[in-house]
């Protein structure tokens, strides 16, 4: 599927699974905003995509702000004119520990950027989408724990049932507008954020609770969500869709 011409904005592009989904916009000639509060991170990014002959900017994005979402998208807009699809994917993982232990001050972070984030995306996505003849696509990053919980990561827990809330309010009342909104779910990812956070018997027990016993890669959800935003998936809107190696089927 090719995505010629068409805009891409994707928040948290500055590694992980933004970066992968960036790079494969971009290598199926999308143009592409890369968002992030990460500058190195989210430049490195637009390097190595103009580097393989794609376009791309960076923008220096906080998502829990509202007025620099909207800034994001005016900017995507006036960059290339028009605004295709769009990846929620901005986050942070937060603290772990129990709920009665939970820092108050960790848990706002935790919702500011992984719940607040993604309205404050979604408004401004939806604002330019509805206004475009030819809609668009939004897919939210979501998790598996969007769908089940995990003890010590209420947090993280809660923003991510509450983004799976926000895509299905989203979808119904968007199923006549032109713009179709969708999320992933994906499971334990190689990533930046997910290797900083456990030690070898940790990464052993949490690539048991996948059925194919391994952490899934970043290229593998990209994959899916370039699916989601194509023209192959035009009847599918509201759907939470799993990218986790069997996590989901226990």
């Amino acid at each position: 599927m090719e995505t010629d011409e068409q805009t891409a904005v994707i928040t948290g592009g500055g590694s992980g699974i933004g970066r992968a989904t960036a790079l494969e916009f971009a290598d199926r000639g999308a143009n592409v905003v890369v968002a992030d509060l990460d500058v190195d991170g989210g430049e490195a990014t637009v390097d190595e995509i103009e580097d393989a002959g794609g376009d791309a900017l960076f923008v220096e994005t906080d998502v829990s702000d509202p007025d620099a979402a909207g800034a994001m998208i005016d900017t995507a807009v006036e960059e290339y004119g028009r605004l295709d699809c769009a990846f929620n994917n901005a986050g942070i993982g937060g603290e772990q520990a129990p709920i009665d232990e939970y820092p108050a001050e960790s848990w706002q972070g935790v919702i500011d950027v992984n719940l607040v984030g993604v309205f404050n995306s979604m408004k401004a996505e939806l604002e330019c989408m509805q206004e475009q003849e030819s809609g668009g696509v939004i897919v939210n990053n979501a998790s598996v724990l969007g769908k089940v919980g995990f003890a010590t990561s209420s947090a993280y827990s809660a923003a991510k049932h509450g983004v799976l809330g926000l895509t299905k309010s989203a979808a119904l009342e968007n199923g006549e507008t032109g713009v179709r909104i969708n999320s992933v779910c994906p499971g334990f990812i190689e990533t930046p954020l997910l290797e900083g956070s456990m030690d070898d018997e940790t990464r052993t027990q949490i690539e048991s609770m996948h059925a194919m016993n391994r952490l899934g890669t970043p290229d593998e959800v990209a994959g899916a969500v370039v699916w989601l935003c194509s023209d192959e998936a035009s009847f599918v809107t509201g759907e939470a869709l799993g990218v986790d190696g069997g996590y989901l089927s226990q």
